[in-house]
């Protein structure tokens, strides 16, 4: 565990039950989203691949603008 986490369940612990409850399921949610990105981008990885490679192809062709042209 890094000194950080451990320096933060320090400091939970010494909260009233029901606020160390309410950062667990926090953390835990967040945890659970990071999960869910995760495998969200490795079962579009393809998808995401071709769509790289597409971008890269219209920017080779001059098909691009620099983004701070469109501001």
């Amino acid at each position: 565990m890094s000194t950080l986490l451990e320096k933060a369940l320090e400091k939970v612990s010494t909260l009233p039950p029901d606020q160390q409850d309410a950062i667990a399921s926090q953390i835990l949610a967040s945890i659970e989203d990071e999960e869910a990105w995760k495998k969200r981008f490795e079962e579009k990885r393809n998808v995401i691949r071709r769509l790289a490679k597409e971008a890269l192809e219209a920017d080779d062709c001059g098909e691009t603008v620099p983004l701070d042209d469109l501001l």
